[in-house]
């Protein structure tokens, strides 16, 4: 799959879609970002985001940064028992 292009960082917040679904490569857990505390110009692609992507619990682990994560989805809401996580499609990484 291919993440190019992809919006920019302020395209993405005026659709609506204030988080950012990553999943680790590591522990395979998966987390909301928000977009809208990112620190980053507003024409950054969202595809560049997944390079500081980084794994909390894989890094404590670990004793060092921990950067394996993947872009899943945008969304407009947390992750939340009542709006799971994404799904995944055979053929995707």
């Amino acid at each position: 799959m291919t993440r190019q292009p992809s919006p920019a960082l302020g395209d993405a917040l005026k659709a609506g879609y204030t988080y950012l679904e990553v999943r680790c490569l590591g522990c395979d857990t998966h987390q909301a970002v928000a977009l809208d505390v990112v620190r980053r110009p507003n024409t950054t692609p969202i595809h560049e985001l997944e390079r500081y992507m980084r794994c909390k619990d894989c890094s404590q682990v670990r004793g060092y940064p921990y950067k394996r994560s993947y872009l899943v989805a945008f969304r407009r809401t947390k992750i939340t028992a009542s709006d799971p996580l994404s799904h995944w499609w055979p053929g995707e990484r």
